[in-house]
């Protein structure tokens, strides 16, 4: 391994002695780890630039791989501004659109042409949908976006459909799935298509199959540089060391602290087995913040340190230590918003600029408050991705109520008479919009005529007869039950619900909560009307504002921003960590939230505040809640000194007494320091305080609990043990039915 000699180059100047390292470690493997706020861009455009620089690479033997196409533009941009226009030949790319070069070159030798085209997701469903239909596959029991998502993981790991055993095919599509896979590859072959999966799979298959086309990269690609690499799945990570040659001068660059996208194929184990794949290999540590305050990194060290499966890295700043972290706790939701919208009015009254102040959720149905609130009090906003009320979801469920209270709504018919899908195809809507203008009635009146007649063939007469009497017995319903009621019973007979609990892709999960959210936001109004009303104030207050906006984000989104001042609501056990994340994977899953709130915090520049409330509207109903154990892993020292009381010590969660609450009198809060949530705080706090429940720190150890014994459940309440699988516990629940559960979550009555 060697070292560039010294240099003079601009890019070197301000660097500090890790940075210099890593820029100026020029051949062999090389893992970067990079800490949040600690330069990275900068180092990753210099090591580039100096490698042209020092002329231990020409521009066109390096290969650096973004994980976005702007990041690629950038660093191309810098470089060049650096050692000239001849640092534009160097390959810079995400790692899509590599490969898609790649293939274009070797087509042929997968089966295709070099003009292939490359699908998108909707044209992936539509021809999945095909094949299942001359399988004889239901697509009403296995949904083709559910299907289409399965055959995307394995390309994620690099299985083509002979690599695929019974075991990893199990009963999906009634067993016929890698049957399934087999024929679509087989078409897209016969369409010369390509899905995005494909791009890094088929170059798998052409650097395996085809020695000679690898020692030809080999040839040309002398240098390998990789951005995020902690985010990197099993596909692409096969992809580099194909092309890393017998030189190793692979240099990856990453955070193993901020590996967060699981849920999407990213494999953390990537990074932290860089060592062990390449021997020898140099790690250099960027642990100096330029961003955040001493506390601040100080909190979110304190959190990221109980993750056993890190490299392990301590940031620090040379910057002043800065304000300790606040810590508030509130009696709901609703005054937690009003608390965080009225801190905010007081930071930009005193002078605060809005667009420097950020509020993250751990997930989307927990906007809906703060933005109802802002709008409430006039406070500039922007939400990063959709408003709630106009995600898609959210727009569909509000167009069959509307539908429902409104039958001459045409715009709502239209949105929601093939979602979820009814079989009524393009010629079956034409007739209808036909109709419609014939008669001059609306399009519902006017599909009710026509299910009666014979103008359409029988299977899509009797789809269209079937909602229009849906509608029809909804709307009989108004008066005779409560609104909310009524909007549960339409979403789940109407097949909407269903048709997102099928689906399994990653968003699947945040649009069932978002649907759950907006039958809360309906219990405060007494009717439909007021509700409609309410909205159309909501979408109407969406306006430009001269003095900046506070952002709305989730905390997946906010990785790689940074603010001023951020607020951390939600913290709570069930919403962050996510329950359901801990209930599908175990210790891995609590690992990655712990993460996520160790991305959380330093997206901080200044100021931290975190939030719970104790109590949350879920499914309809109210539920106490208990602080998240991501609280009590804050080290005290980092923490203003009436709430680091109540955190550590004797009691491993807290003296809730001694944790700030504030509350509105309408639910028992006068703004004094209270305690207690509820049997749930004690139970947990008596349970932490026991070592039983220690971060799964030991998920493979037998557990206390024996099969047919009752066990209560904070979320789901009492129940029987059904089987028990090390710390994993199937339990048939009272009111929940069968749930399979982490033992460190139950605890006897």
């Amino acid at each position: 391994m060697q070292t560039a000699p010294h240099s003079e180059n601009p890019w070197l100047n301000g660097l500090n002695p890790a940075q210099r390292v890593a820029v100026q470690t020029l051949s062999g493997p090389v893992l970067v780890l990079s800490g949040a706020g600690t330069g990275k861009t900068r180092v990753l455009t210099s090591r580039l630039a100096e490698l042209v620089a020092t002329g231990t690479a020409k521009p066109w033997n390096i290969l650096a791989v973004t994980f976005t196409n702007k990041a690629a533009r950038e660093m191309k941009s810098r470089v060049s501004a650096m050692v000239g226009p001849l640092a534009e030949q160097a390959l810079l790319g995400t790692f899509h659109a590599l490969a898609a070069r790649m293939l274009r070159r070797h087509a042929d030798l997968v089966g295709l042409r070099s003009d292939f085209t490359i699908l998108d997701v909707d044209d992936q469903i539509r021809l999945i949908k095909q094949l299942m239909e001359v399988e004889n596959i239901d697509a009403k029991r296995w949904p083709a976006r559910l299907l289409g998502g399965v055959i995307q993981r394995w390309k994620d790991r690099g299985l083509t459909p002979e690599k695929i055993g019974a075991a990893e095919a199990g009963d999906l599509a009634n067993g016929q799935m890698r049957e399934l896979y087999t024929a679509y590859q087989a078409r897209l072959l016969a369409l010369n298509a390509v899905d995005f999966g494909d791009l890094l799979l088929h170059m798998l298959t052409v650097l395996q199959s085809h020695p000679d086309v690898l020692a030809e990269y080999h040839k040309r690609i002398t240098h390998i540089m990789v951005d995020e690499y902690q985010d990197t799945n099993v596909a692409q990570y096969l992809w580099l060391r194909l092309l890393t040659g017998t030189e190793r001068n692979l240099c990856c660059v990453g955070d193993d602290d901020q590996s967060i996208y699981g849920w999407r194929g990213a494999e953390v184990g990537n990074i932290l087995k860089f060592e062990s794949d390449f021997p020898g290999a140099a790690i250099v540590r960027l642990e100096e913040n330029y961003r955040s305050t001493g506390h601040i990194l100080a909190a979110a060290s304190g959190i990221i340190a109980h993750n056993e499966s890190r490299l392990g890295k301590t940031l620090y700043t040379s910057a002043d230590a800065g304000e300790k972290l606040r810590v508030n706790g509130y009696w709901d939701g609703a005054d937690e918003a009003r608390a965080v919208s009225a801190d905010i009015e007081a930071m930009h009254a005193d002078g605060q600029d809005l667009s420097q102040i950020a509020v993250l959720v751990r997930a989307g149905f927990q906007t809906r408050e703060f933005e109802e609130r802002f709008i409430a009090i006039g406070l500039p906003y922007r939400v990063v991705g959709a408003r709630f009320y106009e995600r898609a979801e959210i727009r569909d469920a509000i167009a069959y109520l509307r539908l429902i209270a409104q039958p001459a709504d045409d715009l709502a018919f239209e949105r929601i008479i093939n979602t979820p899908k009814r079989g009524l195809g393009t010629a079956s809507i034409q007739a209808l919009h036909m109709q419609a203008r014939a008669s001059d009635k609306p399009l519902l009146a006017a599909a009710i005529d026509l299910s009666q007649s014979d103008e359409l063939r029988p299977a899509a007469r009797n789809a269209l007869g079937e909602f229009c009497h849906n509608i029809r017995r909804w709307r009989d319903s108004v008066g005779s039950m409560h609104h909310t009621d009524l909007a549960k019973i339409v979403l789940d007979e109407s097949g909407y619900t269903g048709m997102w609990m099928a689906d399994k892709s990653p968003e699947a999960e945040g649009r069932l909560e978002n649907l759950t959210e907006l039958v809360n936001a309906m219990q405060d109004f007494d009717s439909l009307q007021g509700f409609f009303e309410h909205i159309s104030l909501v979408m109407d207050g969406d306006r430009e504002s001269e003095t900046g906006e506070v952002t709305l984000m989730t905390l997946h989104a906010a990785k790689g921003l940074e603010f001023d001042t951020v607020f951390l609501p939600g913290w709570e056990e069930g919403i962050f960590p996510s329950q359901r994340t801990i209930d599908e994977n175990g210790a891995v899953g609590l690992e990655e939230e712990r993460r996520l709130a160790y991305v959380g915090i330093t997206r901080a520049r200044k100021t931290v505040q975190l939030s719970f409330a104790g109590s949350r509207r879920i499914h309809g109903q109210w539920q106490s809640s208990i602080p998240s154990r991501f609280v009590q892993e804050l080290p005290p020292e980092t923490v203003i000194e009436d709430i680091a009381q109540g955190l550590g010590g004797a009691i491993p969660f807290g003296r809730a007494a001694q944790v700030q609450m504030s509350g509105d009198s309408s639910f028992g809060g006068s703004g004094e320091t209270r305690g207690g949530y509820g049997p749930g705080w004690r139970r947990m706090a008596e349970r932490r305080a026991g070592g039983i429940d220690d971060g799964f720190r030991a998920s493979n150890n037998k557990t206390e609990f024996a099969p047919g014994e009752r066990v209560f459940h904070q979320k789901f309440g009492m129940g029987n043990i059904t089987h028990i699988d090390g710390d994993k516990l199937e339990i048939a629940f009272d009111k929940a039915g069968s749930k399979k559960v982490v033992a460190g979550f139950v605890s006897k009555p």
